[in-house]
């Protein structure tokens, strides 16, 4: 049974409060079709445990066969600097299907966010440590694709089907003691 080696920290993007019974980890690729059919049923997921899960997503760019997924992995990293990085994630899986370049900077600029700057963190490499970070940590994890799952610090090796992860999620609330 592979396991979170990496714990949740405040460098990590986190959606739901610290004190949330369970946490889902997800290690996603921006580019990943299986990724973006996935948000679906991660929404329905914080809909359902409003209150009582935490998501934290994890880059996991997959760069061999998503050329994209690194770049769109910093865009989502400079949003961040701005309080922006879940509408980003957003906007990425939402435009998925035509990312480049061109369409990036489009959303970066859709946000409000400097153009400019942007191009200049990609030129640094500034968000390229945070990325590489998660997908080290990733790797040390057990992750060898997207999008993989953790819940409560354990593999769901299930689908990323709502019913697949509310079944672990619901596994995990029995779990913990005076939930």
């Amino acid at each position: 049974m592979a396991t979170l080696k990496v714990p949740v920290t405040s460098s990590d993007h986190v959606l739901g409060a610290g004190s949330a019974p369970v946490t889902l980890v997800e290690y996603g690729d921006y580019q990943c079709p299986h990724c973006a059919a996935a948000q679906p049923s991660v929404r329905q997921i914080l809909l359902r445990y409003e209150g009582r899960i935490r998501l934290v997503f994890r880059h996991f760019p997959l760069t061999e066969v998503h050329p994209m997924a690194g770049v769109a992995a910093e865009t989502a990293e400079f949003a961040a600097v701005y309080l922006k990085f879940w509408d980003m994630h957003e906007a990425l899986f939402a435009s998925q299907s035509r990312l480049s370049v061109d369409s990036l900077e489009a959303l970066v600029s859709a946000l409000g966010l400097s153009p400019v700057a942007w191009r200049e963190a990609l030129a640094s490499g500034v968000h390229a440590r945070k990325v590489e970070a998660d997908f080290l940590g990733g790797v040390r994890s057990g992750v060898n694709g997207t999008p993989t799952f953790f819940v409560n610090g354990v593999r769901h090796d299930g689908s990323y089907a709502m019913t697949d992860l509310a079944y672990s999620i619901d596994n995990a609330m029995l779990a913990e003691p005076g939930r």
